[in-house]
């Protein structure tokens, strides 16, 4: 399927004006990209992100003040924030010199607001509001989880910042993640936002790290499998050091099924755009190269492929193109909109006929 009859059949003002309900969930960088594309199309976002950080600012945050890491979801509330550049550019504000060297400004606003408000998502709440936020951004759950890796030789690892290390230096793939303590619950409005969504939306991002952890805390994958929503995996463009080094796309799919209750996932939203063969050697240094489309292997999972090109290159790095991306989405949201239309109208024909036919015998 192409993504670039988006623009015959989306008006940008008109969706965004209310438009379908999404759900993002994920954590990292890929979270944040994909929703600065969310926004131009819809105000109803929610976006679910991991709190099992426990590396750099936000690590040093949860030790010394037991708070949730505010990392990631700083980073989301950056992304859907309607304001000035200079407050964007202050919320990622990193401290160069003294003992607040390497902090992030916004990471301690977001703490201090925690001190204020009395608990951790009344301040994500409030720094939220206070950067006029396209939709919400909820921590998946309130406790404070740690994860763990058991690597392929029975190696565990402990903490989320550990695992990619630990995974080069042992170099044994990761045979699951889980979360402790494992019956951590989710935060309510997360579990109502899933189930009242019109698309529920997995990646980009770190599979093992910020994926999968969301779909560990308790509820929220079988919520999203009961959810009438359409369900789409955005995969990475290349493999990544310390998780996913030699996977398929399958793989990939593969893996969430296995930690996620056998998850429904309807399409894998792939690129097949042309990666310039610099960055693609400069990956390989890493071990990383573009991940493979298996299709024979996604097609017996039952899911549906849609490729565009989302090729986009940041600071030197491989980064979605949130546009395309997000084009993609929405066109692939709409469509799916239309045949749910279609397939209740003929229900409600076929329920009208038959009541008919039963009335006149």
């Amino acid at each position: 399927m192409s993504a670039h009859r988006i623009k015959d059949t989306l008006n940008g003002k008109s969706i965004f004006s209310g438009g379908p309900k999404v759900v993002a969930i994920g954590g990292g960088t890929g979270l944040s990209v994909l929703l600065r594309g969310l926004k131009k199309y819809t105000s109803n976002i929610t976006a679910i992100v991991t709190v099992s950080d426990d590396g750099g600012s936000s690590g040093m945050l949860r030790e010394d003040m037991g708070i949730l890491p505010p990392g990631d979801i700083r980073n989301c509330i950056v992304a859907l924030a309607n304001t000035e550049p200079i407050m964007e550019q202050l919320m990622q504000y990193r401290f160069t010199e003294g003992s607040l060297k390497g902090q992030s400004f916004g990471n301690l606003f977001i703490a201090a607001m925690n001190d204020i408000c009395g608990s951790f998502d009344a301040a994500v709440r409030e720094v939220a509001n206070v950067l006029a936020v396209t939709g919400k951004v909820l921590p998946v759950t309130l406790e404070n989880v740690i994860l763990y890796a058991e690597l392929e030789d029975g190696t565990v690892v402990k903490g989320e910042s550990q695992i990619p290390i630990k995974q080069q230096a042992i170099n044994k793939r990761i045979k699951r993640v889980f979360l402790r303590p494992s019956s951590c619950r989710p935060l309510p409005e997360a579990i109502r936002a899933i189930k009242e969504a019109d698309a529920v939306i997995l990646g980009p991002g770190s599979l093992y790290t910020s994926i999968i952890p969301n779909l560990l805390v308790k509820h929220i994958a079988n919520a999203v499998n009961k959810s009438e929503a359409v369900k789409i995996y955005v995969s990475n463009i290349m493999t990544q050091q310390g998780e996913t080094i030699g996977y398929s796309l399958s793989e990939h799919l593969s893996a969430i099924n296995g930690h996620a209750e056998k998850l429904v996932i309807d399409y894998a939203v792939v690129n097949t755009g042309q990666i310039p063969e610099s960055l693609i050697n400069k990956y390989e240094t890493e071990g990383a190269a573009p991940v493979v489309i298996d299709y024979h292997a996604i097609r017996a999972l039952d899911i549906r492929t849609v490729e565009g090109n989302f090729v986009n290159i940041e600071n030197g790095f491989l980064r979605h193109n949130f546009n395309e991306l997000a084009e993609c989405i929405f066109q692939l949201i709409q469509e799916e909109k239309l045949q749910k239309d279609k397939r209740r109208l003929l229900d409600y024909y076929y329920v009208a006929g038959k009541l008919k036919k039963y009335e006149n015998s």
